[in-house]
């Protein structure tokens, strides 16, 4: 009679079913957490692009707005053209009060520039900036 259990060289070299399973779990979580950091990775580097991107766009509005007279500012929105056709932008003039210093703050304007992206504007940015005019 032969013995009902294996031993020693008569034992086959596999697998069990449980071990197979226990594997692929372990893959499947490393697999997950490989691709939520990637795609987490994604999502920073598109708003870094656009945080940067929307500076220097607000620099190029604020040198224009510079540019001119200041009784010809006045609240206003657009968009910056054919090179950046995702990029908006809206200004808010306010005049300043100040109390202490009316002599100054009749001179003084407020201006609120926003910088956004894509007609849902998930991304924006916002600036506040203030110009005197001695005139």
């Amino acid at each position: 009679m032969r013995n009902r259990y294996m031993t020693g060289k008569d034992r086959c070299s596999a697998f069990t079913l449980l071990e197979v399973m226990v594997a692929m779990s372990i893959i499947a979580i490393a697999l997950a957490a490989v691709l939520g950091s990637q795609s987490q990775s994604v999502s920073l580097a598109t708003e870094t692009k656009f945080n940067t991107t929307a500076v220097l766009l607000a620099q190029m509005k604020i040198a224009e707005m510079d540019l001119d007279e200041p009784k010809n500012l006045i609240s206003d929105s657009g968009t910056f053209g054919e090179d950046f056709p995702d990029y908006y932008w809206e200004t808010a003039i306010n005049s300043v009060t100040l109390p202490e210093a009316e002599s100054i703050s009749k001179h003084l304007v407020q201006i609120d520039l926003k910088i956004f992206r894509g007609k849902d504007s998930l991304y924006r940015c916002g600036f506040r900036f203030y110009r005197f005019s001695p005139t």
